[in-house]
């Protein structure tokens, strides 16, 4: 009997799956739990429509995600920091505080994104990733500067 999985199965398939099983197995274990959906004609058409739309999906969202990482690249973003009378710096530049000023140039960026190469602890330039996903990411620098 062949039938469409409606969630992961240990040793049978993914979700999504058509597999052919046996009619026992899939009467009274995979329908009788919910599992799984008899895989007529026309629920295999549906299925091939929903995965291909998914696909579409999936390549719009990486595709405005590697133009968004291309506006970003080599942006300077500029974060204030308090600064002592001998210079010494308080605390230190954090991720949110950098999402914050790309936030202020127009960039909305989740702050879990953003990784630094070194702590930020004193004044001046440094690099700055922001990893969109994986294979997609822009290079930033942070100026970080004295607050007045």
């Amino acid at each position: 009997m062949k039938v469409i999985l409606k969630q992961d199965v240990k040793g049978s398939g993914k979700k999504g799956d058509v597999i052919e099983v046996s009619d026992g197995y899939a009467k009274n274990y995979l329908l009788k739990n919910g599992l799984a959906g008899i895989a007529t004609s026309g629920e295999i058409n549906e299925l091939r429509q929903r995965q291909s739309a998914d696909a579409h999906r999936r390549e719009e969202e990486i595709k405005a995600m590697k133009e968004q990482a291309a506006k970003l690249g080599g942006t300077l973003v500029t974060v204030p920091i308090r600064v002592g009378k001998n210079g010494k710096v308080f605390g230190s530049v954090t991720t949110d505080k950098i999402a914050s000023a790309l936030a202020a140039l127009g960039f909305e960026v989740d702050k879990k994104r953003i990784t630094a190469k070194e702590t930020m602890k004193s004044i001046g330039i440094f690099d700055a990733e922001v990893r969109f996903m994986e294979n997609v990411s822009a290079k930033i620098k942070v100026n970080v500067i004295p607050l007045e």
